[in-house]
This record gives structure tokens, C-alpha cells and sequence, in this order.
């Protein structure tokens, strides 16, 4: 597939792309600072720009097979980072005709109607309380994309670490409550979702197998 990604450069981003290039994937990375990009190939296009103004948004999503946003809030980030650069993504996807998405947000973001664990109320409430400005952005970007056509997948993952990956992870209806996974097997995730067409208008979670 051609797969264009917001978040390339960021700690979730890299071993994506990394993987997507061992599986033979062509990518479009999507970069404010192109000089970061720690991986190169002929299957590698760079466009610069900025999601969250929406510059070179339109000319990375044009001729793709599917969008990856796995962008995230950091030290200075705006706090409506993934609702304006997502409704950017959005947007510009509509009027190329692309209709694969992928977008990861935290395990907080719930469905309605949702059960969730003792463990998960627990970490609800301590990002409710620690990070709110963060879940409010991740759920308001979760009801922009749930109200498009696209075919869509809302991967929700728990607390993110850089550890060796297993290479192997649980996924769908499954309790998370302080659970850790690595970055690694979360873009493993992501990439089985596009490629086996996985998880269509859901928003499936991932944690440690």
C-alpha cells in the first residue's frame, strides 16, 4: 500500500514506518521538520508542513491508499492538536477520495455504553484529573471522525513504552487498566489493521498480550 502518516517523527511514528517499509509498504510522511526523519528509502516521499494549520495536508493524503494520523500531544503543543489537525486530515482525505483511516488516541476515549474495569475507572479518573485537556481533545477528535463516511479505525492504547516489543499484543473487547504497551507492537497493530482491513468503523483496544 501507499500509506500516508501524520506523526512520523514521533515516538509511536518511527517504528511505524519503520515497519511499514520492512512489510513493503511506500510511504508519504507528513513532517514539520523533515531533517528529524531517521529512516530513508526510495519508498519514502517527505512532505513538509504542519497538520494543525493544515499546510501540505491536501499534498499528503493525493493518491494514497490509506492515512495513518498517530500524532500526539507534547511539552507546547496546542491542546486541540488532534481535533484541528484530524478535521485537516479529514478534509483533505474527502477531497482526494481516500476513505482508509487510522488514528490512535488514548484508552481513555470510550464508547458509550462501554464496560469498563475497576482498573480503567481508576486510570479514567487520574486523566481526568492529570491530563484532561488531552482526553477532551482525543474524544472531540474521536466524534469529528465517527460522523464521516470514511472507513475508519480508532485504536485506543493505554500507557505507551519504549521497551523491547513482544511482537504480539491482545486487541478488541479487552479490560486496560494500568496496563503498558510498547510503541512497537502498537504500530504492529496498526499495520494489521490496514492490511487485513481490520476493525471497520470500530475503535478496537490494544494492550500487552
Amino acid at each position: 500500500m501507499k500509506i500516508a502518516v501524520f506523526g512520523a517523527t514521533g515516538r509511536t511514528g518511527r517504528p511505524f514506518c519503520e515497519q511499514a517499509l520492512e512489510r513493503g509498504h511506500e510511504l508519504v510522511v507528513h513532517a514539520r521538520s523533515p531533517d528529524r526523519i531517521p529512516f530513508a528509502s526510495d519508498r519514502v516521499t517527505v512532505v513538509e508542513g504542519d497538520a494543525y494549520t493544515g499546510d501540505g495536508v491536501s499534498e499528503a493524503v493525493e493518491g494514497v491508499d490509506a492515512v495513518v494520523s498517530v500524532l500526539g500531544q507534547g511539552e507546547g503543543s496546542p491542546d486541540d492538536l488532534l481535533t484541528v489537525a484530524g478535521d485537516h486530515i479529514i478534509d483533505a482525505m474527502d477531497s482526494a477520495g481516500v476513505s482508509r483511516f487510522v488514528t490512535l488516541v488514548g484508552a481513555g476515549v470510550r464508547e458509550d455504553g462501554e464496560s469498563v474495569s475497576l482498573g480503567g475507572k481508576m486510570m479514567g479518573v487520574f486523566l481526568k484529573l492529570l491530563a484532561r485537556d488531552v482526553l477532551e481533545d482525543a474524544e472531540s477528535h474521536v466524534e469529528s471522525i465517527r460522523e464521516t463516511d470514511l472507513e475508519w479505525t480508532v485504536v485506543r492504547a493505554p500507557r505507551l513504552s519504549e521497551d523491547d516489543p513482544m511482537g504480539t499484543y491482545r486487541a478488541g473487547e479487552i479490560d486496560l487498566g494500568f496496563d503498558a504497551i510498547d510503541r512497537g507492537d502498537v504500530a504492529r497493530f496498526i499495520l494489521d489493521c490496514l492490511e487485513d482491513n481490520r476493525y471497520v468503523r470500530e475503535m478496537p483496544k490494544v494492550g500487552p498480550a
